[in-house]
């Protein structure tokens, strides 16, 4: 396919024009990137945010959020969210925003694509216990940094445009995103977490819809799909340069966090949660071993822990853990293997 188009115009100059001539005000123009920490030939076919969320998609870390727990620790069933299908699902919900704002669309599905991979596995109970365990403290945000600036491809990283390293950094708390893009992922991810989760929990028997608050219900909507239209086309329609939710919505939101937070997310005894404390103890002992003995470390992670220190190696390499991956290691370390004789002839 021959990439020149418009004389000496390549298809991805005719894109950034195209961004340029259609796009809002507020837009972040690929073409005006800060770039990249190391400075690369541009693509003829595609901008530099098509490029991040390409890299993102096709990297190791992002595989492996298909095996990583939402919020159901090993749940019994296929239609249970994943930490991939809450991914997609908020990736869905930002483009639906940013397309409606005129945004740009390739930075927000890059961020909203790579916003997790630092994510631990069994969710965040296994955030958690990487905090309290390493002297550094463990944050999944951060960690979608280091893993896309350090961890990926031999070491080198992705090398993703500084706007989309910030969507990761500020997806989740603190400082607001410093792109429009940012903002849209950081409120499609609590929109998707908090309705998707409902959802499991009332397909696990948890919850019923009718127990959600009555001013949630007759606010935001006697279903997921009508919360999440409500609180999209509220930040739509409410849009004045900057992102914000109408008072009444936003009031119902907050009391929607809430009880989800009270019900399901922090409440130690409902069934929900009720394994988590084997989290922890599966995650420190893998941490003890590793740090008691790097040699158990894959060359990979050797690597890491000659150039950081043997800590931050052993919290890259159980942070990247999938589930069922974390499981395997533990039986491998802890677990007496099966064994037999061969009866004489």
């Amino acid at each position: 396919m021959d990439s020149q188009v418009d004389g000496d115009m390549t298809i991805r100059e005719r894109q950034e024009q195209l961004e340029e001539n259609t796009l809002s005000s507020y837009a972040a123009l690929a073409k005006s990137s800060r770039g990249r920490a190391r400075a690369e030939e541009p693509c003829d076919l595609r901008t530099d945010y098509c490029r991040d969320r390409d890299r993102i998609i096709h990297c190791k870390a992002f595989r492996r959020l298909k095996q990583k727990t939402q919020v159901f620790l090993s749940p019994q069933g296929d239609h249970f969210r994943t930490r991939m299908t809450h991914t997609l699902e908020v990736s869905q919900i930002a483009r639906t925003i940013a397309r409606a704002l005129r945004l740009n669309e390739d930075l927000t599905e890059a961020i909203a694509m790579g916003h997790d991979l630092g994510h631990t596995p069994f969710g965040h109970a296994g955030e958690q216990a990487l905090d309290e365990l390493s002297s550094f403290g463990f944050q999944h945000f951060d960690q979608s940094v280091r893993v896309v600036t350090t961890i990926e491809k031999d070491h080198k990283g992705l090398n993703l445009t500084a706007e989309t390293l910030d969507g990761f950094a500020r997806h989740t708390k603190g400082p607001w995103p410093e792109t429009l893009e940012g903002c849209v992922v950081r409120y499609s991810d609590r929109i998707a977490f908090l309705n998707h989760d409902i959802e499991d929990a009332i397909s696990a028997g948890i919850l019923r819809e009718e127990d959600l608050p009555s001013r949630v219900s007759e606010v935001l909507g006697t279903s997921k799909s009508k919360r999440i239209t409500c609180l999209i086309t509220a930040l739509v329609e409410n849009f004045d340069g900057g992102l914000s939710l109408p008072e009444e919505i936003d009031e119902a939101y907050g009391l929607l966090g809430d009880y989800m937070y009270e019900r399901i997310y922090l409440n130690r005894q409902g069934r929900a949660k009720i394994e988590e404390h084997k989290v922890f103890d599966l995650i420190a002992r893998l941490f003890e071993a590793y740090m008691k003995d790097p040699a158990l470390l894959p060359d990979y992670y050797r690597y890491l822990a000659e150039r950081e220190g043997i800590e931050r190696a052993v919290v890259d390499y159980i942070s990247g853990m999938s589930d069922e991956y974390a499981v395997h290691r533990f039986e491998e370390l802890y677990i007496p293997k099966p064994w037999g004789y061969q009866q004489e002839q």
